[in-house]
């Protein structure tokens, strides 16, 4: 029988979180899988992070104990203040392994995009018609992984689980995932929920009835990288939440439909704008678009709000994404969880995002992670 492989659990690992086989023995006695390291100095290095898990493992749940779920369930951020209901639901589960073959990016061991950094710019990149060809096939690859991933959203399924499809996914399709570890973000999809904005890290959370729930898909393949997202309902929404979703993805299109050559960067958040106010929304300014193509993120910077002071001309064969992130009400600022990757809402209320990849062609412009008709979002009758 084989046995999975496990990488080093060390969020410090010198060696670049190696598949382990070096077990926690506290963890193996109180039952908690996946505790593996690659050495004794990773492990050493990790253990004032690591007890706290055997701590959590051993405390008795009392009655007024709102960190431990019965299911053994918990919340390793109990002291702080949350700007809503939701609460992360560890432990989270192992990191999961790509297999050898795959060709992945630079990060994928440490953790750090050198080519990025390497490559800094503040222009965009004009690719190649061979080089766009490749963008064309990883953004059509990622389509079909969030439609897969989209499929399993109802009440009762774990964000977890749905990390897992996207993973098994990805690799089924010989490619890398590619938010897993970059700047050493622990899984392969990024799964926000209700008043998350961006990046929520999935976890044993199950989805509830009148969620939303955004799903963030990047994925590496044939060295190139392909990146979109979209906001769903779980079950039965309040028409709020449907109306936010709506006006989302309204203001993504607006965006798209002045691109072309010659349209300014800058230009884009002006398109957004008037779109998420007459809907009763903020434009989220923290994060914005990127230029994408063999790197990740790179040149160019594309925020969504208007007034802003972004460089650049589009021009035929740039790539690069626009993914508009509406709050509810008039607030566009942000929290930031202590996982420091969890952006919220400062007041609570909902968030939702859409997000595609562009290629600007000598006539305009090709959405390549183009989907089908939302009919939930906007019904042809």
């Amino acid at each position: 029988m084989s046995t999975a492989v496990v990488n080093c659990q060390s969020s410090a690992c010198l060696h670049g979180n190696p598949p382990s086989r070096l077990e926690c023995p506290t963890c193996s006695k109180l039952g908690i899988k996946g505790s593996f390291f690659c050495a004794q100095d990773c492990f050493k290095a990790d253990w004032k992070t690591h007890k706290a898990v055997h701590d959590l493992a051993t405390r008795q749940p009392l009655l007024s104990d709102t960190d431990i779920n019965k299911d053994g369930t918990f919340n390793p951020f109990g002291s702080f203040k949350f700007t809503g209901d939701l609460r992360p639901q560890y432990p989270l589960s192992p990191t999961r392994h790509v297999p050898a073959h795959i060709p992945r990016p630079d990060y994928a061991e440490t953790g750090i995009p050198v080519s990025e950094a390497r490559r800094a710019s503040t222009f965009a990149r004009v690719l190649t018609p061979e080089e766009q060809e490749k963008m064309r096939t990883v953004c059509r690859l990622g389509r079909e992984i969030l439609d897969i991933a989209a499929s399993h959203v109802k009440p009762g399924v774990t964000t977890d689980f749905i990390d897992e499809v996207v993973h098994n996914a990805t690799i089924e399709r010989n490619a890398y995932p590619s938010t897993l570890n970059y700047r050493r973000y622990p899984k392969s999809v990024c799964l926000s929920v209700n008043e998350v904005i961006c990046h929520g890290i999935p976890d044993q959370r199950k989805l509830q009835e009148g969620d939303i729930v955004n799903i963030d898909i990047s994925l590496y393949y044939d060295g190139f990288h392909g990146d979109l997202n979209a906001t769903y309902p779980v079950g039965r929404v309040d028409e709020e939440s449907m109306k936010l979703m709506r006006v989302t993805r309204q203001s993504l299109d607006a965006a798209i439909a002045l691109c072309k050559p010659g349209a300014l960067f800058r230009d884009i958040g002006k398109a957004i704008e008037p779109v998420a106010r007459s809907g009763g929304c903020a434009v989220v300014r923290t994060y914005c678009g990127h230029g994408i193509n063999d790197l990740f993120h790179c040149a160019p910077n594309v925020p969504h709000y208007a007034k802003n002071k972004a460089i650049g001309t589009m021009k035929a064969g740039m790539t690069f994404t626009i993914e508009p992130m509406l709050n509810l009400g008039n607030s566009w600022d942000l929290v930031h969880w202590p996982d420091d990757w969890t952006a919220t809402t400062v007041d609570g209320k909902r968030s939702a995002q859409f997000e595609e990849t562009l290629l600007i062609t000598e006539t305009g412009v090709e959405v390549l992670t183009a989907g089908k008709h939302r009919e939930d979002l906007f019904p042809s009758s």
